[in-house]
């Protein structure tokens, strides 16, 4: 890298079981209000600006360009999309601002989960020949996982609960599930309703910025010391699910592995994930794992990884971390998955 590079802002909405009464626009414009308040910018000052979403949680082709209304696209900006969870829009703003094209750049990102059975959209994302005609929905092959885990002794389901109730016990005010939440009856065995994620809407954004810039909208910048992205098999017959080597390589990369994190904020939908992920990351007791509950507090589509980051992002900022590294994931079973390292000043 030629170019140091951090996150200077984090906002997000709340998460809610339903925004039927706001669109897309109404539900993003207030986050992109807010962190561009936290760093006194106007959307003119903005270099580049990145969104992810999908069309397929929209039901409409080119959905994102309707958020675009929230941005505010005129006088004409410089833009991209990516229909991917905003982690991703992220990489691209952050391989942006390497170049030198750009000094600063906002990404934002937003789902809807509510308007329809969410399980069967995710199908979608399966091979289209051999797998997804059988409908085997996101729980289910999630379920898969857990068992697998299961049966090769690195969990049980009383640890899977406790998972639970550790990132359900979170103080996030903008979590959509707190406190003593029951682990519930089963919904596809192992897997309780306590080990999913609960189908929300809602909607995050960052502000990236390079060199001495950064230091002037951020009085401590959460610098992103490595950044990267992996890929597992589409086939989930040939992959092992009790492992991630794609979360391994990413962390690798990243220079996740050169030096202890003190925090990790992982997207771990399902409370057998965090067992992966942990195992793949190298994630020892004395790391703060999910402080802000993660996806099982709150797992907006498309938005969660962005979350992660932020998050991660956020509690450099306010001095509760040195080193973080956050994790985001798309695809079944962990099928997609980016790791980032993130570092505050030294103090």
């Amino acid at each position: 890298m030629t170019r140091d590079i951090a996150v200077v802002a984090f906002g997000q909405s709340d998460t809610l079981r339903s925004t039927a009464e706001h669109s897309e626009v109404e539900m993003l414009m207030p986050v992109l209000h807010d962190v561009l308040e936290r760093t006194g910018l106007k959307t003119a000052d903005i270099g580049f600006t990145c969104s992810g979403s999908s069309d397929y949680l929209a039901g409409r082709a080119f959905s994102f360009t309707l958020a675009l209304d929230g941005v505010g696209a005129w006088p004409p900006i410089s833009e991209s999309h990516v229909e991917m969870d905003g982690a991703w829009a992220l990489y691209e703003a952050w391989t942006k601002l390497l170049t030198g094209d750009a000094d600063t750049a906002l990404v934002y990102s937003y789902g809807k989960s509510s308007p329809g059975p969410v399980r069967d959209v995710l199908t979608r994302q399966l091979d289209p020949y051999y797998l997804a005609p059988l409908w085997p929905d996101s729980v289910a092959l999630a379920a898969l996982q857990a068992q697998a885990l299961i049966d090769a002794g690195d969990t049980d389901e009383p640890a899977l609960a406790g998972i639970a109730a550790r990132s359900r016990a979170t103080g996030n005010p903008h979590a959509q599930l707190r406190g003593p939440v029951p682990h519930g009856d089963y919904l596809v065995r192992p897997l309780r309703t306590g080990d999913c994620p609960p189908i929300g809407d809602g909607a995050a954004a960052v502000v990236l910025a390079a060199g001495e810039r950064a230091r002037e909208l951020c009085e401590r910048p959460a610098w992103i010391r490595g950044i990267d992205h992996r890929i597992e098999a589409h086939a989930l017959g040939v992959r092992d699910l009790t492992d991630s080597p794609s979360t391994r390589l990413a962390a690798e990369k990243a220079g996740a592995f050169a030096r202890p994190v003190d925090t990790a904020e992982l997207h771990a939908p399902f409370t057998s994930q965090e067992v992966v992920l942990r195992k793949a990351l190298r994630l020892g007791d004395d790391v703060r794992v999910n402080p802000s509950g993660g996806a099982l507090a709150a797992n907006p589509i498309m938005a969660a990884g962005l979350v992660r980051i932020g998050e991660a992002a956020a509690a450099v900022h306010r001095g509760e971390s040195d080193r973080a590294l956050a994790h985001a994931t798309s695809g079944p079973c962990l099928q997609q998955n980016l790791v980032a390292v993130l570092e505050g000043d030294p103090r």
